[in-house]
């Protein structure tokens, strides 16, 4: 028996409406939906482009759980961009700055990273032509 497909990732954040305008304004991201939970907790679901999966936040209501500390290192989300130089200039003239990189590998690709609120990691990928 095996899973039928990934549906979405969440992450827990402190301050969700701070954590949607970074998603938004850095990586063009969209908000397909936004609800409370049975729990109180407010949600709201980023689409992705070119994938079915979304991603979840999630901030629980206040005294309800101890602030969000991310580990560094702990996890990553990595979205693929055409052409690095044109968008990390647009992250910029956003005001965002990278946290890592442009760096190339072995393979290829070019990869960087920023920082999203709470410190998760974003990669950035432009793969080898």
């Amino acid at each position: 028996m095996t899973v039928k497909k990934l549906l979405h990732t969440r992450m827990r954040v402190n301050d969700i409406e701070r954590t949607v305008k970074f998603y938004e304004q850095a990586l063009g991201l969209k908000v397909s939906r936004r609800h409370t939970s049975p729990r109180g907790a407010q949600l709201v679901f980023l689409a992705t482009p070119n994938s079915a999966e979304e991603i979840e936040l999630c901030q629980m209501p206040a005294g309800k759980s101890p602030p969000v500390v991310v580990q560094p290192d702990l996890m990553h989300l990595a979205f693929e961009v055409d052409d690095m130089t044109a968008f990390v200039a647009a992250l910029e003239k956003n005001g965002f700055k990278l946290s890592d990189g442009p760096s190339g590998g072995s393979t290829g690709n070019v990869i960087a990273f920023i920082d999203a609120p709470e410190g998760y990691e974003v990669e950035l990928i432009q793969k080898a032509k």
